[in-house]
This record gives structure tokens, sequence and C-alpha cells, in this order.
């Protein structure tokens, strides 16, 4: 598998990045309420994604995606995608080792996400990477916490240190 690659724009990629994302994200229908922000992405908004903030994407087509976005307290990943083929083997751990990466050279001591409540196997997976859970949301509307907010601290880049 390719090393991640950053994506830009008007890179023809973007395509198969807003499919792997409707392919991986499909098993959450029906499973989560609200549904996905997913329904909501479009060429465009990737190409806005890319502009405000980073796609990276592992492979050719991108076997595996995520979408980080600088705020002034962290780094915000999210629509972290590995095709159903290539789950286990590694990718999304990389993507993550990767957004620590940026955070250090961006200057920001936090990786943040955030996962539906009712996907547990994502809060395991997240925490076998080194997230811990730091609170609860709950998405417009809804009275009950409808998202896990999670985090993990990133070392300080060695030229800033």
């Amino acid at each position: 598998m390719t090393a991640p690659w950053r994506l830009s724009p008007d890179d023809p990629s973007l395509r198969d990045v807003l499919d792997l994302i409707q392919r991986s994200f499909a098993f959450m229908e029906g499973r989560i309420d609200p549904p996905s922000s997913m329904h909501r992405l479009s060429l465009a908004a990737l190409q806005d994604q890319c502009r405000d903030g980073e796609i990276w994407g592992i492979g050719t087509p991108p076997a595996a995606c995520i979408f980080l976005t600088p705020r002034p307290d962290c780094l915000y990943l999210g629509k972290l995608a590995v095709d159903e083929t290539h789950r286990g083997t590694g990718l999304a751990r990389t993507l993550v080792e990767l957004a620590a990466t940026r955070a250090a050279a961006l200057g920001l001591p936090v990786l943040r996400l955030q996962t539906r409540v009712e996907l547990t196997k994502n809060h395991a997976a997240f925490a076998r990477m080194g997230f811990r859970k730091t609170g609860e949301t709950a998405h417009p509307g809804f009275d009950r916490p409808t998202s896990v907010t999670m985090e993990k601290s990133v070392p300080a880049h060695p030229a800033r240190a």
C-alpha cells in the first residue's frame, strides 16, 4: 500500500474518496439517529475541505481517507474511512499517526474526534489508538447524547520542544 498523500481541491481522486466514505459509512444506516452527515457530502464539500483543512488518502484508488481540520485548540479528525477489504490492516492507525504528526507540526496539542454513541466498536478502536472519552454531545433537536467526543494528546514536535 502506498504512503498517505494529501489531496488537492482539483484532485480527480476526490470522487473516489466520496465513494469510499459512502460505502464505508453505509453500515450506519438505520443504526444511528440522526442519520450520518455523510449524506450531505458532495464533491464541492470535499473541495472545500481540501481548501479549509486537509484530506489525506492511502492507495490508488483510495482504500482509506481522513479529513483533518485545524481548530484553535486541536486538530479535528473527521470522516476516517477504510474500505471493507482493507480493514484490520493498520490503515486507520497510519492515518491517525499522520494526524498526530500534522498536529505537532501545526503546534496543536490535541487530536479530537466525535463518533456516534451507538458505534461502540468505533469507541473501542479509537481507545486502542490512544484516544480517551472526554464528553458527549447532542445533535440539535435531541435531548440525549448522540455523539461521544474523544481526544488524544499530541507530543510536542521536536522542533518546538
